[in-house]
């Protein structure tokens, strides 16, 4: 059974998502929250799987409560995925940095909702890649913000894939691109569980959360280019 809390300070907007997750019989709803700070006290108190966590809320925003939950070791199998009315967002690259799965449209289908939930539970992330490229893009070009390290795979930012095989890097600039390990495994002629493994050990080496800091670290190092180009 997925665990869910909810965040988000419009009320009815949480009903109509309680409903909805609790219709499956896979998942149910354990707590709602108003902001921030409640949503980050009942992932503690309740042990949610997955958080639902809109990133505009009064007081504590989804941002903090992220990098709250993200940070605290107790919590590191908790799973969020950002809900944003506009996908291109300073906060939505920010809220993926500090540990967020993914991003999730409010405008999204109920069926899209519920497969990002189940998506999140399996800790593999929530980009597409128009839309991821589009985040980064936006954030690099506004010089990247709080605590980026990229500056090309030449510089600090590239000192960052050091320790990654050469394999590693072909894989990572694969995750960065959007595709999932059975993908990767087609282009790069491997099995999808030999992909996985380099996948779990350049999370490991490079001290990722899951693919979507994956795909912010090939960004940030230079190895993977807002165009496109690895």
């Amino acid at each position: 059974m997925i665990r869910v809390v909810l965040a988000d300070d419009q009320a009815l907007l949480r009903s109509a998502f309680r409903v909805l997750v609790d219709s499956e019989a896979d998942m149910e709803v354990v707590g709602e929250a108003a902001d921030g700070e409640e949503a980050v006290a009942l992932v503690r108190e309740r042990g949610a799987d997955v958080v639902l966590m809109d990133i505009r809320m009064p007081g504590t925003d989804g941002l903090a409560a992220t990098r709250e939950i993200s940070s605290d070791p107790a919590l590191s199998e908790v799973k969020i995925v950002i809900l944003t009315t506009f996908e291109v967002d300073d906060y939505v690259v920010q809220s993926l940095r500090a540990g967020a799965s993914g991003f999730l449209g409010k405008g999204a289908e109920p069926g899209e909702l519920l497969a990002a939930i189940r998506t999140a539970a399996k800790g593999e992330a929530l980009l597409s890649p128009a839309a991821t490229k589009g985040l980064i893009a936006k954030f690099l070009a506004q010089g990247g913000g709080p605590g980026v390290e990229g500056d090309g795979e030449g510089g600090a930012g590239g000192a960052r894939l050091a320790a990654l095989t050469g394999r590693e890097r072909e894989v990572l600039a694969q995750v960065a691109a959007g595709y999932s390990n059975d993908e990767i495994g087609e282009r790069l002629a491997v099995s999808p569980l030999t992909v996985k493994t380099h996948v779990n050990r350049t999370m490991a080496k490079l001290g990722a959360r899951d693919r979507a800091q994956l795909v912010v670290a090939a960004y940030e190092s230079g190895l993977v280019r807002p165009s496109g180009g690895a």
